[in-house]
């Protein structure tokens, strides 16, 4: 399971929820509300240590956006 998908179950309280979900399914559309994805936002700061900023979040919709976008930061920071 993929960290995002963990983190969802970690943050919905199921496994099923994560599981059922597709990879490029809009969260919001898909019954997560807008409390639950700035915390989705902060359990992700905190477990990978990357940043995202408000402006990111506009971009973040699905768990591959976030998925990527983490690689990406990830990388970028390993690299510096």
């Amino acid at each position: 399971m993929s960290t995002i998908r963990e983190l969802l179950v970690e943050l919905t309280g199921t496994a099923e929820y994560a599981e059922a979900i597709g990879d490029d399914a809009d969260l919001a559309a898909s019954g997560i509300d807008s409390g639950d994805l700035v915390r989705l936002v902060l359990l992700v700061e905190q477990r990978t240590g990357v940043e995202i900023t408000a402006e990111d979040m506009e971009k973040l919709h699905t768990i591959a956006d976030y998925e990527h976008f983490v690689a990406e930061r990830s990388v970028a920071a390993g690299g510096a």
